[in-house]
């Protein structure tokens, strides 16, 4: 059986960026953002299990990082 994929959009400073594939490969991709925002707050998980849990993580780990940011960045899940 294939591995569900998916597409988050990610928008920052005015620009839209669509990224595409099983969520094993999504946070692979967004490793390095799920890093940083764990070392702020140990409670953003690093290997989220589900497509809704890392656009939570996401969304904390860059709430964390850009606090006060005129423009911050933001994710949400394209639906097909």
């Amino acid at each position: 059986m294939a591995a569900a994929t998916h597409t988050l959009v990610k928008y920052r400073r005015g620009r839209e960026t669509e990224v595409t594939g099983t969520l094993q490969e999504l946070t692979k991709y967004f490793s390095y953002t799920l890093e940083a925002g764990h070392s702020y707050k140990s409670s953003i998980p690093l290997q989220p299990k589900t497509i809704k849990s890392l656009l939570s993580a996401l969304q904390k780990a860059v709430a964390v990082l850009e606090q006060g940011s005129f423009n911050p960045t933001s994710f949400e899940l394209k639906q097909a």
